[in-house]
């Protein structure tokens, strides 16, 4: 059985059970409560366990080997400048949405005790919303961090984003042994990563029945819906980045008859929605923007497989949302400068989790670290994180795609869509 399936029928199971059981049900004397924390504590500290070596070794990998190839030149920035614009576009809409119709918000009262969430420490509290504009500063200064141990041991993720990006790009500058030493560590650490992810992730039904039933007998059903506001205010803000604000740059900037190109890009967009990888679905990607938008190999070959890499709108725009939404639920108030750092770490962690499983949960582990909230909610999105993971594969694709085109309009090509 596919994983998904196992995490929905897990996620059924949780429900029954939850409602079965209560808050003080024992079973030969252990509280049932606390085996469903236990077990849910386990695989949240698993995941968490990922973050640092994973995202090191993700984005240094990743911008060591896009320098080798030498692509950094005019087309190269080019795509570079789409992929981080449309990803602040899709952040900032996320961004809107989720402050619009709050989701973390339930009868004016935060979703904490609906959710099950325990109790935010008042230190907490004064830390997180006692940040003003002028920490602004502050959030640029954590993106040169004295120590880079103490950083990554601190959970300051920006300091530690900024020296990956730093590490990959002068790693590619040099030659030689050393060059190619480091290539095969970070490539064999990237390696290990993956599959350490993919194996805790086995245990992802597990962790998803143990954190809701714990919900569901502590709280009845009053968590599913915020859970289904959120759902739903992340699938709007998809939907805008995808039927309104790409069209828009593709009819604008690429004189593009968008009707056509949804058509042109039909497979590659099912492919994606089925798959929910955005790498297994390049070759068809390729394939829709080659034959059936009218662009050439040459651009196709180099913008689309670093779009897979690199450009995840939907990713962003989801970790923004899930970071708000769990801020909302514990009742704090985030102020400009916090949120502005949620924008640009969200931002940062797409491009550098681009293609790993469970990379969204990992990536909004980072930011709500970085922040200073509670982890133990990310849990409870896994509840609907497959299908949302689904959809915003399709829009990853979908924007790498518009970026082809784009970028084949400013080389002096005429795409057919």
């Amino acid at each position: 059985m596919k994983l998904h399936w196992q995490i929905l029928l897990a996620l059924v199971l949780a429900v029954a059970v939850g409602l079965v059981t209560g808050p003080d049900t024992r079973l030969f004397g252990l509280s049932l409560t606390a085996a469903y924390q236990f077990v849910g504590s386990l695989f949240m500290n698993g995941l968490r366990m990922l973050i640092v070596p994973l995202i090191m070794s993700s984005i240094i990998t990743g911008v060591a080997g896009l320098g080798a190839r030498g692509d950094l030149g005019r087309l190269g920035g080019r795509t570079l400048l789409y992929y981080m614009t449309t990803s602040l576009l899709a952040i900032l809409v996320g961004l809107g949405l989720v402050d619009l119709f709050q989701p973390g918000i339930v009868g004016g009262q935060p979703a904490r005790e609906a959710l099950g969430l325990a109790p935010v420490p008042a230190d907490l509290v004064a830390r997180v919303q006692g940040k003003g504009t002028g920490d602004l500063v502050a959030i640029f200064l954590r993106m040169v961090p004295v120590n880079i141990v103490s950083a990554a041991a601190q959970g300051q993720m920006l300091g530690l984003i900024f020296f990956s990006l730093l590490f990959g790009y002068f790693m590619s500058r040099i030659e030689g042994e050393p060059a190619r030493t480091l290539h095969a560590f970070w490539e064999g650490v990237f390696g290990v990563m993956m599959c350490m992810t993919e194996w805790i992730m086995r245990f992802a039904p597990l962790g998803v029945f143990a954190l809701v039933t714990r919900v569901v007998a502590t709280t009845g059903l009053g968590a599913f819906r915020p859970l289904l506001v959120f759902f739903v205010t992340v699938l709007l803000a998809l939907a805008v980045h995808a039927l309104v604000v790409l069209p828009a740059l593709l009819r604008l900037l690429g004189r593009v008859d968008p009707r056509r190109h949804y058509r042109a890009m039909a497979p590659a967009l099912l492919t994606a929605f089925s798959t929910a990888s955005s790498s297994a679905t390049l070759p068809v990607t390729m394939e829709c923007v080659e034959r059936g938008a009218g662009v050439s190999n040459r651009v196709t070959s180099f913008v689309l497989p670093l779009g897979a890499t690199v450009n995840m709108d939907g990713t962003a725009l989801y970790e923004c949302v899930a970071a708000l939404f769990i801020a909302q639920a514990y009742g704090l108030h985030l102020s400009f400068a916090t949120q502005f750092s949620v924008v640009v770490i969200a931002l940062l962690t797409s491009i550098g989790v681009a293609g790993i499983p469970a990379a969204s949960l990992v990536a909004i582990s980072v930011i709500l670290g970085s922040i200073g909230l509670p982890l133990e909610a990310v849990g409870l999105i896994l509840a609907v994180d497959r299908v949302l993971d689904m959809c915003r594969t399709a829009v990853n694709v979908f924007s790498d795609s518009c970026g082809a085109v784009l970028m084949a309009r400013l080389e002096g090509e005429r795409p057919l869509a």
